[in-house]
């Protein structure tokens, strides 16, 4: 295992698309060992997305106190409610803002062993799901703040 590199505010890869994984094999895997090595690295992190540390694939590392997950080729297949939020990002560090995001996500994704996996988050990790999913995607926080903050 490894830290990897984080990338920081108007570095291009945070603005790619990820590309889905194809096969999860022992690369992938070491991949998501050096993403969850990374965010254990740094205080008060709860999640993590691949191509924060340069690799443009599909994967999501979190870590909200109540084990770790990991995702391959995450989804969000389900959204309801609504709550505003607090966000900030590792990508963009000092950097908070509100956000209005679902109060319940539904993610299908699968696990580090291949398995397809249906996960449902309500509150922070609904936050969670939609921030590190909008990553993947090339979105990030910043773009959804309605309200910067000062912290």
């Amino acid at each position: 295992m490894a830290i990897r590199q984080l990338r920081l505010d108007e570095d291009p890869i945070l603005r790619k698309k990820c590309k889905e994984v194809n096969e999860i094999d022992e690369k992938i895997q070491m991949i998501l060992d050096d993403m969850l090595e990374t965010l254990q690295s740094i205080p008060n992190s709860a999640a993590i997305a691949a191509n924060q540390v340069g690799i443009l694939k599909r994967l999501v590392v979190i870590n909200m106190g109540e084990g770790v997950i990991k995702l391959v080729n995450p989804e969000i297949i389900e959204t309801s409610g609504e709550q505003e939020c607090t966000e900030g990002c590792l990508s963009f560090p000092g950097k908070f803002g509100t956000t209005i995001r679902p109060q319940k996500v539904t993610v299908k994704a699968r696990n580090e062993k291949g398995d397809e996996i249906i996960i449902d988050g309500e509150d922070d990790l609904a936050k969670c799901f939609c921030h590190e999913l909008d990553h993947l995607d090339g979105e990030v926080f910043i773009d959804k703040v309605i309200t910067f903050l000062d912290v």
